[in-house]
């Protein structure tokens, strides 16, 4: 590990940025085609991958050390504008909404949005302070193949319902006012890290192996 792997990405004002947590366990192409869905349709300049030290939600026993999910997550996003940093454990952040709270407090004229997964929404209102993340910065949740309706009849997506933006105003969602929050749909990856774990450990001994090639084809076909 490297200073450089803790550090805050280069930006300037005016930036629009979506910011993608999650511990990454392992990254895949799914999370690669969701940033590249929402770098599209919200007209980001950046994704940032928050790749998180552990997850206070999830038992962290046996989560790989952070400096390899950040090689792999490097591997997998494999772009220019997909960012995976672990400026989290530099900030010395736990929670979410610290990360965002940091930033927003740091950075007051960048255009920060939180992105996450719809499966996250289904138990987005466990987060700690998660309204107030809500309150802090536009939000965007992309779809994912089986999770719409339970995301959608989620506890936060009820208490948020009316600052939801129809979609076709995913373009401005950056500089809205928060709370906002749009729902995108598009995505047709089934890919999740829990099933990636699963698949490993179940067909080879070494799984980290096993993860490394089924994200190497997958990437190589969303390229």
């Amino acid at each position: 590990m490297t200073p450089s792997d803790l550090r805050i990405p280069p930006l300037v004002p005016g930036m629009r940025i979506g910011l993608y947590g999650g511990t990454f366990n392992p990254p895949h192409a799914a999370h690669r085609a969701a940033s590249l869905l929402a770098l599209k349709r919200l007209r980001l300049d950046r994704v940032w991958w928050l790749v998180t030290p552990g997850n206070p939600l999830k038992d962290n026993n046996g989560l790989p050390p952070l400096i390899e999910r950040l090689e792999q997550a490097r591997t997998i996003a494999h772009h220019p504008a997909l960012i995976p940093t672990g400026l989290e454990a530099g900030l010395g952040t736990r929670y979410s909404y610290d990360t965002v709270a940091a930033l927003v407090r740091r950075f007051p004229q960048v255009h920060f949005v939180w992105l996450m997964g719809a499966d996250n929404l289904k138990g987005f209102h466990r987060w700690q302070r998660w309204r107030d993340i809500a309150n802090l910065v536009p939000m965007a949740v992309i779809d994912r193949p089986g999770c719409t309706f339970a995301a959608m009849g989620s506890p936060a997506a009820g208490a948020l319902a009316r600052w939801r933006c129809h979609e076709s105003q995913a373009a401005r969602l950056a500089t809205m006012k928060p709370p906002a929050w749009i729902f995108l749909h598009g995505l047709k990856s089934p890919l999740s890290s829990t099933q990636l774990r699963a698949k490993a450990a179940s067909l080879v001994p070494n799984a980290a192996q096993h993860v490394a090639t089924v994200e190497k084809g997958a990437v190589s076909a969303l390229s």
